[in-house]
């Protein structure tokens, strides 16, 4: 899973959703499989240390190149710092050894948590959920260089 699915930041959207599902699919089966002793964990990770990230940039990079104009006076002064805060997020992202702990204590727990936040910055996007949507809103975009109004 990932803290995604709590968090959903703008041109994410399509990421976050699908993790989002993840956790509707594991609240739902924690109630239905509760009768049988059967426990459902959540764990959601942070940024985890994988090739995700240099995968992600090379990608944005050949998609960018097929762009329209249009495109780019939209969203080309957000692009740059959102690669910036993609690489800051690569370079901070935990080894997948902290999430294998995490995955290794909900199995073998007697009583697991329902949910397991792995990573600094997976506790940092808990925190910032909480703030109510517009503030966090503005707060994010100011953040990541979203256009106030077109």
């Amino acid at each position: 899973m990932s803290i995604g699915g709590r968090f959903a930041a703008p041109f994410l959207g399509a990421y976050s959703m699908t993790k989002a599902a993840v956790s509707a699919l594991c609240d739902s089966l924690r109630g239905e499989l509760r009768p049988w002793g059967i426990h459902v964990a959540l764990i959601e990770p942070g940024s985890i240390r994988t090739p995700i990230w240099d995968k992600g940039l090379s990608g944005l990079d050949a998609q960018m190149e097929q762009w329209p104009q249009q495109a780019m006076e939209l969203y080309g002064d957000a692009i740059p710092r959102m690669r910036k805060i993609t690489e800051q997020t690569a370079s901070r992202a935990i080894p997948p050894d902290r999430v294998a702990k995490a995955v290794e204590h909900a199995l073998t727990a007697r009583r697991p948590r329902t949910r397991y936040l792995v990573g600094a910055d997976a506790r940092a996007q808990a925190v910032i959920r909480r703030i109510p949507d517009r503030p966090r809103d503005a707060m994010v975009a100011r953040m990541i260089g979203v256009p106030k109004k077109a």
